[in-house]
């Protein structure tokens, strides 16, 4: 008994000394896979940011000081004839025109303003019921101007350049589902590439990784107190 007790401590490095070599090889495969997930997400990143960070540019300068023209919209109005019985709301008047006019884009903002007594120097008139409706998409917005009981609607389109349609798709004006997920899939890519920056950057490392927390851990503080 008391000659096995000297050779315990030596057993005991030797038995950490392979539980370290085990561990090794699986943090080496898992920072491999790490790096190739990190180098994968930043290229969906950087296709993504290559839009928006020349749209989001344009975007900084469209005002003063240092305004950067997208260049002159393009304008045609035109007046239609409305079918009979006309529309009777907002919404099927936007769908008539949708339909009539092949109009690109949803139906966005709709004001209905109801009839109401005006004055006119010393007599009172009634003005009627007033719809305004825009169909917006990155290439154009269109406009519709009615006033119940007129017979006819004022059509207005506003064509956009190239700059300016590539400013709407940065802001998701009259765009589907489709692309708002598109865009979350960029914010995405962007918290990943930050947490698994830190990762590879730690190297699972004890010491780097507990900075890590630290560092994130007091810009957080910090944030929370500015905003308190």
């Amino acid at each position: 008994m008391t000659s096995l007790a000297p050779n315990a401590p030596a057993a005991d490095a030797r038995a950490s000394g392979v539980y370290a070599e085990q561990r090794r090889p699986r943090r080496i495969t898992f920072i491999r896979w790490l790096r190739k997930i990190h180098g994968w997400i930043g290229l969906w990143g950087a296709a993504l940011g290559l839009l928006f960070g020349t749209t989001g540019f344009f975007l900084n300068h469209r005002a003063g000081p240092l305004r950067i023209s997208t260049g002159a919209p393009q304008v045609a109005e035109l007046q239609m004839p409305l079918p009979q019985p006309a529309p009777a709301s907002p919404r099927e008047l936007g769908a008539w025109l949708k339909g009539e006019l092949k109009l690109a884009g949803r139906l966005g903002r709709v004001q209905k303003e109801a009839a109401h007594a005006v004055a006119w120097g010393d007599r009172s008139a009634v003005q009627p019921e007033h719809w305004q409706l825009t169909f917006a998409s990155p290439q154009q917005v269109t406009s519709a101007d009615y006033w119940v009981g007129s017979g006819y609607v004022t059509v207005k389109r506003t064509g956009n350049t190239f700059l300016a349609t590539l400013t709407n798709l940065h802001k998701g004006v009259g765009l589907s589902v489709g692309w708002v997920l598109l865009i979350d899939t960029l914010a995405g890519s962007i918290i990943l590439l930050s947490l698994t920056g830190v990762l590879l950057w730690t190297q699972l490392n004890t010491r780097r990784t507990l900075g890590a927390v630290l560092v994130i851990g007091s810009i957080v503080a910090a944030v929370c107190v500015g905003l308190a």
